[in-house]
């Protein structure tokens, strides 16, 4: 079997711009990505124990260091507390205790399982600008959680036959984990106009985050590539690193990478990947793989 942890990053609000109560106009985010990593599941205990055991090791070092000690729950990792200072302070003690150097050591920890854990990354990256009126937030992100799935079946159907696949995503509430639930039976049940769906079981697995590992490795991966988009940079370097790890099928177009979507299919954001992608293997001829549309 193989565990897909799935997270977020950028808003669900389909709308890129807002007014202020003095009439006057703002920019909202104009991007929503989706994203997966794989784990086989004999692979889970390595992986689980080489970040859990960074994790401990700070937590001993803060006992000794300020006297409290911290339970692995609420050693949690999100890209936001990371990189926002006040967001860190509000939400995350543990976080906010450590030295530069041991947050960037921990995030690490989580980026250097990728290659030896085997683990691939999957991606929809949404842009809200190229929306259709009738979409709303919760249209939105069952498009793209139906376009992230698509992905994984086609990878285990491709590499992995023999095996089934369970999705594991961050637990957010009763309405909109029962939402997603249906939607996910629906597409198992019958399939949509691209494929049936023949090797995700039952249905998404609810877990806090705080509990995941997995799924606060998908959360770092998430916003590599939402940066990565949102500014344009396919060198953000976080990003660049994940870009060997992305399933890429043997049976498409050398120049795809199936594991990496843009939606709407009219975004612009297709062609400046693409064109990104041919400079990166004019300067880089050993990276593999291209871009999905």
């Amino acid at each position: 079997m193989y565990f897909f942890y799935i997270d977020e990053s950028g808003s669900k609000d389909p709308s890129i711009s807002g007014t202020r109560l003095d009439g006057s106009t703002f920019s909202k985010d104009p991007l929503f990505v989706l994203t997966a990593v794989s784990l086989y599941e004999g692979n889970w205990k390595d992986f689980e124990r080489e970040i859990t055991n960074v994790k401990l090791e700070f937590s001993d070092n803060l006992k000794r260091r300020t006297g409290q000690r911290y339970e692995l729950p609420q050693c949690e990792v999100k890209s936001t507390w990371l990189r926002h200072p006040r967001e860190r302070e509000r939400h995350s003690p543990f976080l906010h205790a450590l030295t530069d150097e041991e947050r960037t050591r921990l995030s690490e920890a989580f980026y250097h399982q990728l290659r030896p854990q085997h683990m691939r990354v999957f991606s929809v990256v949404v842009d809200k600008r190229k929306l259709r009126d009738h979409v709303d937030g919760d249209i939105l992100y069952k498009k793209a959680y139906e376009i992230l799935i698509e992905r994984l079946e086609r990878y285990l159907g491709e590499f992995h036959d023999k095996h089934k696949g369970l999705i594991i995503i961050d637990d957010v509430s009763r309405q909109e984990n029962r939402s997603l639930a249906a939607k996910h039976s629906f597409i198992q049940r019958e399939g949509n106009q691209i494929m049936r769906f023949r090797h995700l079981i039952e249905g998404p697995m609810f877990s806090d985050s705080a509990l995941s590992t997995g799924i606060q490795l998908a959360d770092l991966c998430a916003y590599n590539v939402y940066r990565a988009f949102k500014d344009k940079n396919f060198r953000y370097p976080h990003f660049l690193n994940l870009l060997d790890r992305f399933y890429s099928s043997r049976r498409t177009d050398p120049f795809k990478l199936d594991g990496l979507k843009v939606w709407p299919d009219d975004s612009d954001l297709i062609e400046w990947a693409r064109e990104s992608w041919i400079t990166l293997k004019t300067e880089q001829p050993t990276l593999w793989g291209g871009l999905s549309k």
